[in-house]
């Protein structure tokens, strides 16, 4: 399927790796220009080189700290022309509230809920006044299935949710679009660590965190690819009547309703 995106600019945060990275290299091979943004300068020298020399889009690099409002500003107008913004870096601690300290959940939400929030505040004004635009939200399932084993995270996300839905709920009307992709486990860095640390607690060898794999549905996690896919058709014009909506990619984690099997069924 064309999704009409070739010439498109796209900027991503949290680029590095992970969800963000694999995005980075779909939008490229729908021939999107790109803008990637994390903190690790070395990372994203290697992903725009690979992406270059695959795809021959334009690549730009910001190694910047999105937990910092300052940062935030000056890259949104620094990228103010921006066709689509995926909005992705973020990682909020796990862990029971007596666990968490005030600093765990400001941190926490300075880089990924306020982050979200101001960066989409400075892009959405100049969308608007083009009339056109897309902003996705990488929120996650925790915000809808929610855990008191990650609330913080279970909390942040369900309020990315309805930021979402009531800022999209309106876009349309000037022209641009805003929804949320909601993924599950998915096979990154990220989830191996947790499975590991999860495998050491329960059988006492983070070794045997691969044995995990068989209590998500379907026996496997998401690929990061497969969440990656899912952006671009949101950000495309076959998907032009769809905003305000939160799109859940878990396996059908969520739609059962309750903490099944293991907490792992979060991000």
């Amino acid at each position: 399927m064309e999704m009409r995106l070739a010439g498109k600019s796209v900027l991503i945060t949290g680029a590095s790796k992970g969800i963000g990275l694999a995005a980075a290299h779909a939008f490229a091979a729908e021939g999107c220009n790109l803008h990637l943004v994390a903190r690790s300068a070395e990372a994203l020298a290697r992903a725009r080189d690979e992406i270059t020399r695959e795809r021959g889009v334009r690549v730009e690099i910001s190694a910047v700290d999105l937990g910092s409002t300052h940062n935030v500003i000056d890259l949104g107008r620094r990228c103010g022309d921006v066709d689509i913004l995926v909005n992705n870096a973020g990682e909020i601690p796990s862990g029971p509230i007596e666990s968490l300290t005030e600093d765990d959940w400001r941190r926490g939400y300075d880089l990924k809920l306020f982050g979200y929030i101001m960066l989409t505040r400075e892009l959405y004004g100049s969308m608007k006044a083009r009339g056109s635009g897309v902003i996705i939200n990488d929120i996650g399932n925790s915000g809808e299935n929610w855990d008191a084993n990650y609330i913080a995270g279970s909390t942040a996300n369900a309020a990315l949710m309805a930021f979402t839905r009531a800022l999209g709920g309106q876009s349309l009307d000037f022209g641009v679009r805003v929804v949320g992709v909601n993924p599950g486990p998915v096979e990154t860095e990220r989830m191996v660590k947790i499975n590991k640390r999860r495998a050491l607690d329960w059988y006492g060898d983070e070794t045997r965190w691969t044995e995990l794999r068989e209590k998500y549905p379907g026996g496997r996690p998401a690929s990061a690819a497969e969440v990656a896919d899912l952006m671009v058709f949101l950000a495309s014009p076959r998907a032009g009547y769809i905003t305000g909506t939160i799109v859940t990619i878990d396996g059908g984690i969520a739609a059962r309703g309750s903490i099944i099997k293991e907490r792992s069924m979060r991000t």
